[in-house]
């Protein structure tokens, strides 16, 4: 037999003995009977798993109650890094759309501004993705400014039809097209 083998019925007769004490010093830290015997079990089990760390005519209740403290710190410590969510709620928040319909909506726009007359893709995409003033876009497409707006309004316009997007979308003043960027249209 081996130190360990000798020590294991003593061992466990003294884990035993301080059962009682150690789950009412639980519930004083817990307050709820059921968390207290969780706590309880995994104190146990790790002082069980460690017990050739446990020196022999040493104080056992001192062992076994730091061991429950520490583990009922560590859990805190995790549970405050957790969020209760029962209802799913806040799990839905951070939910991320599949790309592929990121992707697919990319497509529809694409085939979209390819149906535009080439001047107004001109213009939405100079103004709209590439983030040029009307007064630069005027300057390099060789006309007035007056006419970029007009042919950036058309085709938001035209691009809000053939997408089938409304005030719900969040798509009715005309504005909200400046903001696409050039990565959607691949520039």
């Amino acid at each position: 037999m081996s130190g360990s083998d000798d020590r294991e019925p003593g061992f466990k007769r003294a884990l035993l003995a301080e059962l009682p004490k150690l789950r009412a010093f639980a519930v004083s830290l817990c307050r709820r009977h059921d968390r207290a015997d969780d706590l309880v079990q995994n104190a146990i089990m790790k002082a069980w798993a460690k017990q050739e760390s446990f020196q022999a005519g040493t104080n056992m209740k001192a062992w076994l109650f730091t061991i429950l403290r520490n583990e009922f710190y560590s859990h805190m410590r995790k549970s405050g890094r957790e969020v209760q969510d029962s209802d799913g709620l806040f799990t839905d928040s951070l939910a991320v759309p599949p790309e592929q319909y990121g992707s697919l909506d990319l497509l529809d726009f694409r085939k979209a501004l390819d149906t535009l007359p080439d001047d107004h893709r001109e213009a939405i995409v100079l103004v709209g993705a590439s983030g040029f003033s009307y007064e630069e876009a005027a300057v390099i497409c060789g006309c007035a400014t007056g006419t970029v707006k007009s042919r950036v309004s058309r085709a938001r316009a035209q691009l809000r039809e053939l997408l089938e997007l409304t005030e719900e979308d969040g798509y009715g003043s005309g504005t909200e097209m400046s903001g696409v960027r050039s990565a959607q249209f691949g520039g």
